[in-house]
C-alpha cells in the first residue's frame, strides 16, 4: 500500500527537472544598458553611429561593454545602473534627434539555456520602469467625417438624377435636406432609403418647407466607434514594434481609449515621438481652374524640388480614396528608371472608389496627400491660474505624388515621386502600420523611473521570503516529518511558477508578485487538509498506511472543488480586468495549477518513498 509506480516517480521528476531548467534565467540578472534605434527608416544604426555612441561614454568615463549593432538598433550593456539615465541623455545629445535612445535590460542568460528556449520573464512598467499614456480616439470626428461623406455621396447622386429645388446640409450629428415641394421631397427619400441604409430617416415640415433628418444608427455609431478604437489600436501595436521598445502593451480600454505603456523607455517626449510617427493617405483630384475656394485646399509639396517647380498643388476637398483602404504597402523600384516606389494594394471598398473616380477623369492629375499627426505641447492656465501642459495631436497636409491618370486604377497601383529607397520604406511601414482611424489626444501620462522599478522589485522579493519563512516554520513544529515534505512540494511549487511563467512569455507586474506571496500561502492549504484528514484517521483507530491513503483520497474532492472555484474567478479576473489586475490574475492562475500538483502528487511521491510499503508503528505528523 502507499506505493507509486517507477513511471510516476519518473514522470514527477522530469517535470521538476523541466521547471528547474526553464527557471534558471531567472536568476541571471540582466545588465543595464541603452538602446538606440532610428528615428525613421533613413537614420537606421551603423557603425559610425556605434563608434559615436562609444566615443562619448569614453569621454564621460561610464564603464560600458558587450556593444551589439542588428540592422535596428544598438544595444549598450553598462557596468552601473546608476549611469542609464546620464548615459541616455549625453548620448541622446550627441546623436541628435534622429535617433532614440531608451533604457532597458539586457539579458545575460547562457546561451545553452536560450538553445533550449529558456528565456526570463518579461519585467512590466512598474518593475522595468518606463511610461505609461492613456490615449482617447477622436471618434466624434470618426461620425463628422462619415456624415460629410454621406452630405457628398448624396449631392452627387441629387446631380445625377438631375433633382433640382434640393438642398442638403451636413450637421453635427446628421444632415438635413429640404424640397421645394412634397413630391420633390419623396423622391429624395426614396433615393436616400435605397442608397443609404446606414441612417434613420424622419419626414419634417416647418413653415412651408418640407424636409428630411438624415441620422446615424446607434448601431452603425458603434461599428464606426469600434473600427476606429481597433484601427488605432493595431496602428500603435505595429508602430511600436516597429521601432523595437522591449514588451511594450498597447490594449483597449472603454469605449474610446487606449492604454501603451512602454518599459525602458524614460523621456515622455521620446515615447510621443514614437507614437507621433503615424501616417494617413488620401487620394484628391486636382482641382479645376475653375473651382470655387470651397471646393479645393491648397498643399505643400514633400519634396521641396516639387515645391520649387509647382508652387504647391490645389486638390479637392473631396476624398476618392482615404488611406485606411490600403490592405498591404512595399517598397519596390520602377524597372524603367529605378527610381523608388511604393506599390500599393487596396481592399474591395478603396479599389471600387479608386475605379469609380479614375475611369471617368482620365486625363486629370491626382494627388497622393501624405498625412502626419505630430504631438504639439502648449501650456494652458486652469481655473486657479496655473500652467497645464496640453498635448494635441496636429496633422501636417504634403502631397508626395501628383500625376496624370493615363487609365482607370483598381486594386494595385504604384505611388511615385519619392527621394531614396529609405523614404520608400518608410512610407511603407507608415502605410501598413499608420492608417489612422481617426486622431488621439494624451488623456494622462505617467514616468516610472529605474530606480523604484528596481525597489519595487526588492520589496516584492523580500514579501515572498518573508512569507515563505513563516509558511515554512509553522508547517515544520506543527507537522514535523510531514511538514518537512510539505515545505519541499512548497519550493518546487515556486520553482513550477517561475518556469511556467518564463516559457508563456508572460510579464511579471507587482500585483503579479502580490499573486505568487498569496499562493505561497494557498499551496500548503492542501497539505494542512491532508494532514489534518490523516491525524483524524489515525485517531480513530485507523492503521497508519489505511489512514495516509484514506487522508490523501478523501481530502482530494474538496482540494480540487475549492481550487478550481478560485481558478474560475481568477479566469473571470483576467478576462475583465485591467493591465495590473491580468499580472495577478495570470500568477494566481498559474500557481492553483502547479500547486495542486505539488501538494498532491509532490508530497504523495515523498510520503510513499519514506513510509509507503513498512510496518510503522508510529507516524511523526
Amino acid at each position: 500500500m502507499n506505493k507509486f509506480p517507477i513511471w510516476k516517480y519518473l514522470l514527477i521528476l522530469l517535470i521538476v527537472s523541466l521547471g528547474v531548467v526553464y527557471s534558471l534565467p531567472n536568476i541571471y540578472a540582466p545588465d543595464p544598458a541603452i538602446q538606440v534605434s532610428g528615428s525613421s527608416a533613413s537614420f537606421a544604426p551603423t557603425q559610425a553611429t556605434l563608434d559615436t555612441v562609444s566615443k562619448r561614454l569614453d569621454e564621460l568615463g561610464i564603464e560600458h561593454f558587450g556593444e551589439e549593432l542588428s540592422e535596428k538598433n544598438i544595444l549598450v550593456r553598462l557596468k552601473n545602473q546608476d549611469d542609464q539615465m546620464r548615459a541616455r541623455r549625453e548620448v541622446e545629445a550627441a546623436l541628435g534627434e534622429n535617433y532614440v535612445v531608451a533604457v532597458n535590460l539586457a539579458a545575460t542568460t547562457p546561451e545553452w539555456l536560450q538553445n533550449m528556449g529558456a528565456t526570463p520573464m518579461s519585467l512590466g512598467l512598474d518593475l522595468a520602469g518606463g511610461v505609461h499614456f492613456l490615449m482617447e480616439v477622436d471618434t466624434p470626428k470618426v461620425l463628422k467625417d462619415t456624415i460629410d461623406s454621406l452630405e457628398q455621396q448624396l449631392k452627387r447622386e441629387i446631380r445625377k438624377n438631375n433633382l433640382r429645388g434640393v438642398t442638403v446640409r451636413a450637421g453635427a450629428d446628421g444632415m438635413r435636406v429640404t424640397a421645394k415641394n412634397e413630391d420633390l421631397r419623396e423622391t429624395v427619400y426614396s433615393l436616400m432609403r435605397k442608397e443609404m441604409t446606414e441612417v434613420l430617416l424622419e419626414r419634417f415640415d416647418e413653415n412651408g418647407v418640407f424636409g428630411i433628418k438624415a441620422t446615424l444608427s446607434e448601431q452603425f455609431i458603434r461599428e464606426k466607434e469600434d473600427y476606429a478604437v481597433n484601427q488605432n489600436l493595431t496602428t500603435l501595436r505595429n508602430r511600436v514594434n516597429e521601432i523595437g521598445v522591449a514588451e511594450p502593451l498597447v490594449q483597449r480600454q472603454g469605449r474610446n481609449r487606449i492604454v501603451v505603456q512602454l518599459p525602458g523607455i524614460q523621456d515622455a517626449s521620446d515615447a510621443k515621438k514614437i507614437l507621433g510617427k503615424t501616417a494617413n493617405l488620401e487620394f484628391r483630384l486636382e482641382a479645376g481652374k475653375g473651382a470655387r475656394l470651397s471646393q479645393k485646399e491648397k498643399f505643400p509639396f514633400r519634396n521641396e524640388r516639387d515645391q520649387a517647380y509647382f508652387g504647391g498643388a490645389e486638390l479637392e476637398r473631396q476624398v476618392l480614396v482615404y488611406g485606411k483602404n490600403v490592405m498591404s504597402a512595399s517598397a519596390t523600384f520602377d524597372p524603367q528608371t529605378s527610381s523608388p516606389q511604393v506599390s500599393i494594394t487596396l481592399d474591395g471598398d478603396g479599389a471600387t472608389q479608386m475605379s469609380r473616380g479614375t475611369r471617368s477623369n482620365i486625363g486629370r492629375r491626382m494627388g497622393v496627400l501624405f498625412i502626419e499627426y505630430k504631438p504639439v505641447t502648449r501650456i494652458i492656465k486652469d481655473a486657479e491660474g496655473n500652467d497645464i501642459t496640453k498635448v494635441d495631436m496636429v496633422a501636417e497636409k504634403e502631397v508626395i505624388s501628383l500625376a496624370t491618370i493615363q487609365a482607370a486604377l483598381g486594386k494595385n497601383f504604384v505611388i511615385t515621386g519619392l527621394d531614396s529607397p529609405q523614404e520608400a520604406s518608410e512610407l511603407a511601414l507608415l502605410l501598413r502600420a499608420g492608417a489612422l482611424a481617426a486622431p488621439m489626444t494624451y488623456v494622462e501620462e505617467r514616468t516610472i523611473g529605474p530606480s523604484l522599478g528596481a525597489e519595487n522589485i526588492a520589496l516584492g522579493v523580500k514579501s515572498v521570503q518573508i512569507g515563505l519563512a513563516l509558511v515554512l516554520i509553522f508547517m515544520l513544529v506543527y507537522y514535523k516529518v510531514f511538514g518537512i515534505f510539505a515545505n519541499v512540494a512548497l519550493a518546487g511549487n515556486l520553482i513550477l511558477i517561475v518556469a511556467v511563467m518564463s516559457m508563456l512569455g508572460a510579464t511579471l507586474t507587482l500585483p503579479g508578485i502580490a499573486g505568487i506571496v498569496l499562493t505561497v500561502g494557498m499551496a500548503v492549504d492542501a497539505n494542512v487538509l491532508i494532514f489534518s484528514r490523516i491525524r483524524e484517521e489515525l485517531k480513530n483507530g485507523m492503521p497508519i498506511q489505511s489512514a495516509i491513503k484514506s487522508g490523501y483520497d478523501r481530502a482530494f474532492v474538496t482540494i480540487l472543488d475549492a481550487n478550481l472555484t478560485t481558478l474560475i474567478v481568477a479566469v473571470i479576473l483576467y478576462a475583465i480586468g485591467s493591465g495590473p489586475v491580468k499580472g495577478f490574475a495570470v500568477t494566481l492562475s498559474v500557481g492553483i495549477m502547479t500547486s495542486m500538483f505539488t501538494a498532491i502528487m509532490g508530497t504523495r511521491a515523498l510520503v510513499n518513498l519514506s513510509f509507503g510499503g513498512r510496518q510503522l508503528k508510529k507516524l511523526w505528523i
